[in-house]
């Protein structure tokens, strides 16, 4: 199953936004980001191709950052709210997540507050293996956010067995045409991911290869 954060304006990339609707059976959720978060205002544009999505079955995921912790509580919650009045999300993408287990609490504060906020899809996104523990806050850890050419020697620790492969994801970028990407993730024991063409600063402004293979 692919999560994708599409992080492109409907607006400006409309056939891109098309052809996820046209895929929903193939998607695990798609993360909404107006304006690195929910933005200061609602955007129309964001919130129409939001419903579309969830009329489709797609758990629609509002980006929040966290700042590896350092950002406040009140902050994060702010966005999780707009978010859900907005444009209607059913689920959290917290990014940039720590992984240090001194965090714990914090993050179970928020996972709390997510689901207050009407998330039935809560992830976090570590971007690498967090403290085991974090797998008891969230519905999916993302365990690996990088280029493929990293991708392709990461290491897989071993508490990862302990739980399903439905549990984490793996959002890879800078991924040649043809590389076994999602086989990959697979044997690594995640069932969602996304491989995308992108690179640079802004890697997540392309469709995943397995969407554009499909026409």
């Amino acid at each position: 199953m692919l999560l994708v954060p599409l992080y492109e304006h409907p607006a400006d990339r409309p056939e891109d936004w098309e052809r996820l609707i046209r895929s929903a059976g193939r998607l695990h959720s798609v993360v909404l980001n107006p304006a690195s978060g929910p933005g200061e205002a609602p955007d129309e544009r964001f919130a129409a191709v939001a419903q579309r999505l969830r009329d489709a079955g797609v758990p629609v995921l509002g980006y929040t950052d966290t700042d590896y912790g350092r950002r406040p509580h009140s902050a994060v919650v702010q966005d999780l709210l707009r978010h859900r009045d907005w444009y209607g999300a059913d689920g959290a993408f917290l990014d940039q997540a720590s992984a240090d287990p001194a965090l714990l609490s914090h993050y179970g504060r928020l996972a709390v507050a997510a689901r207050a906020a009407g998330a039935r899809t809560l992830v976090l996104n570590h971007g690498v293996h967090p403290h085991p523990d974090y797998a008891a806050l969230a519905d999916l850890l993302v365990t690996f956010e990088g280029p493929w050419d990293a991708y392709r020697e990461a290491a897989v620790p071993p508490w990862t067995a302990d739980h399903p492969a439905q549990r984490f994801c793996h959002l890879v970028y800078a991924v040649p045409p043809g590389a076994p990407a999602a086989e990959l993730a697979l044997r690594r024991g995640a069932a969602v991911h996304c491989a995308v063409p992108g690179t640079g600063a802004h890697p997540w402004g392309t469709l995943p290869y397995a969407l554009e293979a499909a026409g």
